[in-house]
């Protein structure tokens, strides 16, 4: 079942982001994000208008899927940035789609003119995911020097639907 995110969420949530912060490069964080932080992640996003989603499977959390504003100036009031999380047992079953198909749903019926989404490459499978949402490759910014914090140098894709 997908659903609209809660704050009671966050805690479920957080345990899916974190395998990803503690085992690959594809969040940007370095160190493990408590529910609170998340919490307060699904609050901005709720407070912009903007959907968080839940997929749910017999009462457990599988995965999510939410937009950010693009940018806080003005001039990108009408741009979005996606992302899309996946419990690691979960992926390519079928959850992507389903929280994307919803999202995408969702954003469609708001006054948009760009979805972006930034991918730390290389990701096959988050790269075809995105591209089945009709989003095309923009850009991509190799060895993204804002990352040897975490040791490496990445080669991000930008992603941009309209």
């Amino acid at each position: 079942m997908i659903r609209n995110t809660t704050i009671d969420d966050s805690e479920a949530i957080a345990e899916i982001y974190n395998f990803y912060v503690l085992n690959s490069t594809v969040t940007f964080e370095v160190e493990p994000v408590t529910g609170g932080e998340i919490a307060k992640r699904i609050q901005a996003s709720l407070d912009s208008h903007l959907p968080w989603l839940v997929a749910e499977v017999n009462g457990k959390i599988i995965g999510y899927c939410y937009s950010t504003p693009w940018k806080a100036r003005k001039a990108y009031q009408h741009s979005v940035e996606v992302s899309i999380y996946l419990d690691a047992q979960c992926q390519a079953q079928g959850v992507g789609t389903q929280l994307y198909t919803a999202l995408f749903t969702h954003l469609k019926t708001r006054n948009l003119h760009a979805v972006m989404a930034g991918i730390a490459l290389p990701n096959a499978a988050s790269i075809a995911l995105h591209e089945k949402f009709s989003m095309k490759r923009l850009h991509i910014f190799n060895k993204l020097e804002g990352n040897l914090m975490i040791g490496l140098m990445l080669h991000i894709g930008r992603l941009f639907y309209s």
